[in-house]
């Protein structure tokens, strides 16, 4: 078992400002790509289920990887592993730009999903590890910091389509900007890991308490999913949002996402955290319905506010929940959990194209919503 060890010279706080600056590097990366989709799903020209058909290289990328990237950071430590994978996720992003045909897009998105899950297991890990040292949560902080990071992507990337930089061109620059700040930011990381797994198994089946843990987080993700890679889309064919409009909805997510998950610690120490579990759900489901039944450009920009509001805090609530497990370690009991969690935020897209596709993109919402409303349902019966 190894001990968490920050670098001599540098403080916690320091230490905690550099795992941070990986969480938002790991953000606007997909930030970007997402902010992105409906010009390039346009150039491709995709329909809404080719799109979903698409969109499921990078879930399969994803878990293709959960493998791999567990043996990484136990063979070599997350410190190395984090900075390596941030460097290949961001050098992956302008590929997304280069591509001429759906095949392309598709193989280089599997390529994004293997280094985006790389970084998210490798970041995960350090802020565990630090969380120790805090002896108390900081975990949504730092959630926080990535929401923040995709907030600040959508905001970039309709200021890059406002100066009339293609995909390509506006990947480019993010990726230099991310490459240069992970090479900087890696000293200050930790160095060693808070119980190390390995000659551990990779995969450990999870208990019930762990199991209804990972539900709540794949119903909420499945939200979340849906308005990274289908919010524009909806503002664009369903809101039928002037161009420059039509990364609000996405925009108005992440802010209030980013915005609630800073203050989702207190909340939970004010409420409790399954109280703030169950208000979720319905925070989502009433936000979604908003964006449904009336969608209008102001009504579906509030609705997407409440959405952003009622996801921010379920994952950051399911992890240190998981954290605490009685059965499992706190680094394998996070890892059980977001293999299940992450199935709904990558299964979640390409179903809503295909329902799209068959139906009608207001149909797909209405799903997501009944799906994010199971959040308050499982949270009333799973004991935190």
């Amino acid at each position: 078992m190894n001990t968490v060890r920050v670098l001599p010279d540098v403080s916690r706080n320091i230490t905690r400002i550099a795992i941070g600056a990986y969480f938002f590097m790991a953000g606007i990366c997909f930030a970007s790509w997402a902010s992105r989709i409906p010009d390039i799903k346009q150039y491709l020209h995709l329909d809404d289920a080719a799109l979903g058909g698409i969109l499921l290289a990078l879930t399969i990328g994803l878990l293709a990887s959960l493998p791999l990237a567990g043996w990484l950071v136990a063979r070599f430590g997350s410190r190395y592993v984090v900075m390596a994978a941030t460097i290949f996720y961001a050098c992956t992003l302008p590929l997304i730009g280069l591509t001429q045909a759906g095949w392309q897009l598709a193989l280089v998105l599997f390529v994004f999903g293997i280094g985006g899950n790389l970084l998210n297991i490798a970041v995960n890990t350090q802020a565990v590890s630090l969380e120790v040292q805090y002896g108390r949560s900081i975990m949504a902080s730092f959630h926080g910091v990535w929401s923040l990071a995709g907030f600040s992507g959508a905001l970039i990337g309709n200021g890059m389509i406002r100066l009339h930089l293609l995909p390509v061109q506006h990947f480019c620059i993010i990726s230099t900007i991310v490459i240069v700040a992970a090479l900087i930011a890696v000293r200050f990381t930790l160095r060693n890991d808070m119980n190390s797994s390995a000659g551990k198994p990779l995969f450990v089946k999870p208990d019930a308490a762990l199991l209804k843990l990972g539900l709540i987080a794949m119903c909420s993700m499945i939200c979340e999913g849906a308005m990274f890679d289908w919010s524009g889309v909806y503002f664009q064919k369903v809101v039928q949002a002037p161009p420059k409009l039509v990364i609000l909805g996405y925009t108005a997510f992440m802010g209030t996402m980013a915005g609630g998950r800073f203050a989702g610690d207190r909340l939970a120490a004010l409420l409790g955290p399954q109280r703030i579990l169950q208000l979720s759900g319905v925070v989502i489901v009433t936000g979604l319905l908003l964006a449904v039944i009336f969608p209008h450009l102001y009504t579906a920009t509030a609705g997407f506010l409440l959405v952003g509001l009622g996801v921010s805090s379920v994952v950051p609530l399911v992890y240190g929940a998981a954290g605490k497990s009685a059965t499992m370690s706190p680094g394998m009991a996070l890892a059980a959990v977001s293999t299940i969690g992450y199935l709904g935020f990558l299964a979640g897209p390409p179903m809503i194209g295909f329902i799209a596709h068959a139906a009608s993109l207001r149909w797909s919402f209405t799903l997501v919503a009944a799906l994010g409303f199971t959040t308050t349902i499982m949270a009333s019966r799973t004991k935190l």
